[in-house]
């Protein structure tokens, strides 16, 4: 076992794992806070789409109800005057029409037979005539709004499928001047105004699709281009779309095939889309349809990508990091001292003369030191270090004394 080595692998390993941990569960929760957010889109979406229709069927019972209200309707559907509701209702129609959607306004009298459609009036040239279709036909069979109005003068909206096909109506009574009542008025506006308003305020794509048996049914005035193939997914016709291109890649037949509110994405040429389906019932609670409504959801995903890779490249420093700490704080607080020691001990040992320790150490290994300094002292006391012997310098006086003979004998020789 190599301290050095297994101590810094043990405590990176250490580092590698926790940080990691972290970083997933770091993800995980991100993770969960965009599935909150796509989930508050799901139900944004949803509560704009009933939000929309609702506003809608307002609109269109807020129409009827002025028309009721009106003093000449009144008083001409009292007179069964066809004529002249067609010249008092007549240009107010087209101008609705034009500028708010309304696909068409209608009177009724009792129990439910069509008295004037002012989207389909007759032929000013020629004169009324009773037989005309346009007027006259019974329309309790696929309009029981219609009669149950008729039937407890409360006005009602809600969704139907016209002769033209599926529509936002609201239907009105109508009573005479003396209170009496004498039919009805509705008013109807078609779904793709109220389509496109929702893509240009929410940058959303929608599609519309009926359930086919009942728009054969009942929609006999339908353009022969909806029911067509291309069209169908299952049970179901696109009949209104904002982007079908688009739409027909969203939505299948197997997601229209339940008919609850479903939730789901879906990701077309690397973009993805949250899809909302919305089951669409008339006023009796029998299925027409499924509203499809689509969104980016890009944003949010885009989001979830950036913060996965920051996430990651963060963690990968923090490991990077503390390995380098950890390598440091070893080698340079425990193995080094370490080092000291052994190497001033081994001199000890070998019987070297034992030098003092060197560098600053930390205060677990200050025993050590203390230890050594005094075995260091104790030996140093115990074989003190051999001097070197000194030559001893001549005395003044003797050299004096031994200088004097000289002087005289060298005196002699010269006389």
């Amino acid at each position: 076992m190599k301290f050095s080595r297994d101590a810094s692998v043990i405590l990176i390993v250490a580092v590698v794992l926790i940080v990691s941990g972290l970083t997933f569960l770091s993800i995980r929760m991100f993770s969960g806070l965009t599935d909150e957010v796509e989930q508050e889109q799901f139900q944004l979406m949803e509560t704009i789409l009933n939000a929309s229709i609702r506003a809608a069927e307002e609109r269109a019972l807020a129409r009827a109800e002025l028309i009721a209200n009106l003093p000449s309707a009144r008083k001409l559907l009292a007179a069964r005057d066809r004529a002249g509701l067609l010249a008092e209702f007549g240009d107010t129609f087209k101008v609705q029409k034009e500028k708010y959607g309304v696909d068409q306004i209608q009177f009724h009298i009792p129990p439910a037979t069509s008295f004037l459609r002012l989207h389909r009036p007759p032929d000013p040239n020629k004169p009324l005539d009773p037989a005309d279709p346009a007027y006259g036909d019974d329309l309790s069979r696929f309009r029981p709004m219609v009669r149950l109005v008729n039937e407890d003068q409360v006005p009602r909206k809600g969704l139907v499928i016209a002769r033209t096909g599926p529509a936002i109506f609201g239907v009105a009574p109508i009573k005479d001047p003396a209170g009496v009542h004498t039919g009805s008025v509705d008013s109807g506006l078609s779904f793709a105004p109220v389509l496109d308003s929702l893509k240009a305020r929410y940058q959303m794509d929608l599609v519309l699709f009926m359930a086919e048996e009942p728009l054969k049914k009942f929609a006999t005035g339908l353009p022969a281009h909806i029911i067509t193939e291309q069209n169908r997914r299952g049970k179901y016709v696109m009949f209104q779309a904002t982007h079908w291109g688009l739409m027909q890649q969203l939505v299948g037949e197997s997601e229209l095939a339940t008919l609850t509110t479903t939730r789901y994405t879906r990701t077309v040429n690397r973009v993805t889309y949250g899809i909302v389906l919305l089951d669409l019932k008339n006023a009796a609670g029998d299925p027409l349809g499924v509203l499809a409504c689509a969104k980016d959801f890009s944003a949010s995903r885009a989001a979830a990508g950036r913060s996965l890779i920051w996430q990651s490249m963060l963690a990968l420093c923090a490991i990077l990091a503390l390995a380098g700490v950890i390598i440091v704080v070893i080698r340079g607080f425990v193995l080094r001292p370490l080092e000291v020691l052994g190497e001033r001990f081994t001199e000890f040992v070998e019987g070297h003369p034992p030098r003092p320790m060197e560098g600053e150490f930390c205060a677990e290994m200050q025993k050590f030191v203390e230890g050594y300094d005094r075995l260091r002292q104790l030996q140093t006391a115990e074989y003190p270090p051999e001097r070197p012997a000194a030559t001893p310098e001549p005395d003044a006086a003797s050299s004096s004394t031994d200088a004097a003979p000289a002087a005289a004998a060298k005196h002699e020789e010269k006389s």
